[in-house]
């Protein structure tokens, strides 16, 4: 027998560079394209929208083009579907963003499978080509494909319908990146001879942590569940603990750590936001606990939080250069308003706390419409700018306040110059940390999820709608199942978050659990 051959195994992305770079130029692609990143994208708006108001910063196009071309529309039929104020502005953005890729022999990475997907629907001989050349398909973790992605599955595979998918919906957690969950169900529309494997067993957790994922997942109504088992029958059984305060709820996490490093040799904290790695990261210093922060930048080191040290430090120290080159950096009209109150603030640092200044900041330089909350990413930025407000309520004089962040900042280095030194949880050992999101795929010994509240998770913008609560719901299930042995679950009764103590309610996804 010989042997087989795969044709190819790799990315959306990377296999519709491929077909472009070949037969692109039949819709007017040439073969020496660039692809453009973030920051060429970023670069070509700002070149464009230079006289727009600045409410519409470059990432609230970017993010409303990039959701455009994952629906496969075009500026044209953007103006279409879309008539208010905002949507034309964008349509005229967007058409004007795409002149200037074409001009520049540029595409972005959207555009690799728009223009795919255009090359193969306009040109049949084309198509015909890729459908003798794969006759067989498959697509890994469907449930987190998008329009473009479903379309070119579809247009690829319909001629031969030797397609498998690979999917769960359960594990459907990026809606607001565009993946659609109902992709799983077209698909059996769309090759109606589809045949349905369960793939039921599982081959990480232990029972009882399964019985719990189940328990949760089992709530919601719009799709369907798999009821997952495992030859390992033996396990603990899934903890919860409710603490006083957030302190009290990370300071049992790390007592749990030290107690379990002898059964467990990976440990991971997961949240819902970035903002709450906070106090995470700072309990784990100070205790001289080794961690790693997967797919996100430490607290103190994040773009939004060192733009406002930079503000209160160059109030401090009208000599620090480095502070007000950053500020400068953020756009003349915004430093030229720091200056005109710079002399009033500085007058007043006997008499205002951290906070307050902070406010007199943001009010007087407009720095917080730097960001939009209706965009993901800018969201996360204003909760971490709340939560180093958290930081400010309690070191309400603002040198303390920068000697604080300058402590934290040191152990950050200390930390990483320990790493491979025994810790206290044993040799070699870290903590990973990382949002719910970021740990799918991934797999630990021992799992805590943390700030199971109202508001947190299910967090504040998912509530109003029943969707987005069973989205969440997917992504505490996500979580749940990265727990090999141990699986502990957390909330606190009191919360010190976003610059407030609350007390806080307990997540909907624990009403099961009468002992918690």
């Amino acid at each position: 027998m010989g042997a087989v051959h795969l044709g190819y195994v790799g990315t959306f992305h990377t296999f519709c560079a491929k077909m472009l770079r070949i037969d692109g130029e039949e819709i007017g692609i040439p073969k020496n394209y660039v692809i453009y990143d973030d920051n060429d994208q970023r670069d070509v708006i700002k070149k464009i929208t230079k006289s727009l108001p600045s409410r519409f910063t470059p990432s609230y196009f970017l993010n409303r083009i990039s959701g455009a071309k994952n629906e496969l529309i075009t500026p044209e039929k953007y103006r279409q579907l879309f008539s208010d104020y905002s949507s034309e502005i964008i349509a005229g953005v967007y058409q004007q963003y795409q002149k200037e890729l074409t001009k520049c022999s540029a595409l972005d990475f959207d555009d690799l499978l728009m223009k795919a997907i255009e090359l193969l629907k306009t040109r049949p001989e084309i198509l015909q080509k890729y459908h003798n050349k794969y006759q067989y398909l498959m697509v890994d973790e469907f449930q987190d494909t998008n329009v473009a992605q479903y379309t070119l599955t579809k247009v690829l595979g319909e001629a031969s319908q030797n397609v498998t998918i690979v999917g769960d919906f359960s594990q459907s957690i990026y809606s607001w990146r565009g993946a659609d969950i109902r992709n799983l169900q077209k698909f059996e529309t769309d090759f109606p001879n589809t045949k349905i494997f369960k793939l039921e067993q599982n081959y990480r957790s232990t029972q009882p942590i399964l019985n719990y994922a189940y328990e949760v997942i089992s709530v919601n109504r719009s799709h369907p569940i798999l009821g997952l088992f495992t030859d390992n029958t033996v396990g603990e059984e899934v903890v919860f603990y409710e603490a006083d305060d957030e302190q009290d709820e990370i300071f049992y996490v790390i007592d749990e750590i030290q107690k379990s490093s002898d059964d467990c040799e990976s440990f991971a904290v997961l949240y819902r936001t970035n903002a709450q790695s906070r106090v995470i990261e700072e309990a784990l210093l100070h205790q001289s606990i080794p961690y790693v922060l997967i797919g996100g930048t430490r607290f103190y080191e994040r773009k939004e939080v060192k733009d406002v040290l930079s503000y209160l430090r160059l109030l401090v120290n009208p000599n620090d250069e480095v502070s007000q080159e950053r500020i400068k950096k953020l756009g003349k009209r915004r430093y030229d308003k720091y200056r005109d109150i710079y002399a009033q603030l500085r007058d007043e640092l006997a008499d205002k706390s951290t906070a307050e200044f902070m406010d007199d900041i943001f009010n007087a330089t407009g720095y917080l419409q730097i960001y939009n909350p209706d965009e993901t990413e800018d969201y996360a930025r204003l909760e971490n700018i709340k939560e180093l407000k958290s930081v400010a309520l309690n070191f309400p004089i603002v040198i303390e306040f920068l000697e604080q962040v300058a402590l934290v900042e040191s152990e950050y280095s200390d930390d990483e110059k320990n790493q491979s030194r025994n810790s206290l949880i044993g040799p070699n050992k870290t903590v990973k940390l990382m949002t719910l999101h970021q740990a799918k795929g991934l797999e630990f010994d021992c799992v805590f999820i943390v700030g199971l509240e109202e508001g947190i998770l299910p967090h504040a913008k998912a509530m109003d709608e029943e969707f987005g609560v069973e989205e969440e719901r997917r992504l505490f299930y996500v979580g749940i199942t990265r727990a090999r042995k141990k699986l502990y679950i957390t909330r606190a009764r009191r919360r010190f978050i976003f610059g407030r103590r609350n007390d806080s309610i307990k997540s909907r996804f624990l009403s099961g659990n009468s002992d918690y």
